[in-house]
């Protein structure tokens, strides 16, 4: 039986398409300017919000600001506010990234309005959840400093960007994909299905070890300061160890399940595609991990292993519905042409 609800515009799905895919990208910059942040000190390059040092574009040197600007916002930091042109700047784009991606989200939504009133009506209603998260999620940022890094808070914060990143990824994937699976008997792809689960769930919880170890290490560069970087890994204790023989299962089942999608599937379709860019992040994700654990921590690395880290579960999630097929990606209808 035919549904009665009108069907969506080829050009309305593409406009959304783009769209959730071109603010999938901005919210792992996002996630870069946040890695950045954290590797470089930055997170109170600005001591005050929205403004940055009383102003909408923050000063360049020292000379710019009140004579007595440690003592207007050194309360806040405790006492300890040194200018530094260089981390306000880091921490100001940051903020900025973030206003650009609750706008992108905010243009997604726009865009998913058509699918309101037709079969699809839930991916105006996950669009809008996205929506509602980010501005949860700069609630919760807030309340990160606030709480002076509270790990709890901070982990709440990192389960949430990707909670988020899921949302998106579901929609663009929705719109893209919808029609795609896996050509594989059923025993095949359940057994696929649930390995990727297990992959997700050991790479969710491998990032939650990783905010955990970062906690550890804030508390370490306070005592040491930035100057000893060398020195950072000796000092992170029981919770690095774990994370890092940890990564030898979570490699180790990537790959079966990375190995059992490429034999299963057609050399060129875009699971395996996929798949092979897990692969490839992954080893990425490891080297990066190797480079700050015996080469001092270079600021650099940081970010990248975090960004890494997310985009890696990412795919697998991408992974995993394209597997699934109909099931999760449900109501796909053919699209009307616009003229």
């Amino acid at each position: 039986m035919t549904s009665s609800k009108p069907r969506i515009d080829f050009k309305a799905n593409r406009r959304f398409r783009r769209l959730a895919l071109n603010t999938v990208i901005t919210l792992y910059f996002l996630i870069i300017a946040g890695g950045v942040v954290r590797s470089t000190g930055a997170g109170m390059g600005c001591p005050d919000w929205p403004k940055c040092f009383g102003t909408w574009v923050p000063p360049t040197e020292a000379s710019q600001l009140p004579s007595n600007y440690k003592e207007i916002y050194g309360a806040k930091l405790k006492g300890e506010v040194e200018f530094n042109p260089v981390k306000t700047w880091i921490e100001y784009v940051n903020r900025l990234l973030g206003a650009f991606t609750g706008i992108m989200i905010f243009l997604t939504l726009l865009a998913s309005t058509p699918f309101l009133k037709s079969r699809n009506r839930h991916i105006f209603l996950f669009s809008l959840a996205a929506f509602i998260l980010v501005g949860v999620q700069g609630w919760l940022g807030a309340k990160v400093v606030s709480f002076e890094l509270l790990p709890a808070v901070v982990t709440l914060h990192m389960l949430l960007a990707i909670v988020i990143v899921f949302m998106l990824l579901y929609l663009y994937t929705w719109a893209e994909y919808a029609e795609s699976s896996l050509k594989l008997n059923s025993d095949s792809k359940k057994g696929i299905s649930r390995i990727g689960l297990a992959v997700m769930t050991l790479s969710l919880l491998q990032i939650l070890l990783g905010t955990q170890v970062r906690e550890v290490m804030d508390e370490v560069i306070a005592k040491l300061g930035y100057g000893a970087r060398s020195e950072w890994i000796d000092s992170l204790g029981t919770k690095f160890y774990i994370h890092r023989s940890f990564s030898i299962v979570v490699f180790a089942l990537n790959i079966w399940w990375i190995t059992k999608i490429i034999k299963s599937e057609a050399k060129e379709s875009v699971t395996v595609k996929i798949a092979k860019a897990c692969f490839w992040i992954l080893a990425a994700e490891i080297a990066t991990g190797v480079i700050m654990a015996y080469m001092g921590v270079p600021p650099f690395a940081q970010p990248l292993h975090l960004t890494f880290a997310i985009l890696l579960i990412g795919l697998q999630f991408v992974v995993w519905l394209v597997v699934n097929g109909t099931k999760y990606l449900k109501y796909k209808e053919s699209f009307q042409i616009g003229l």
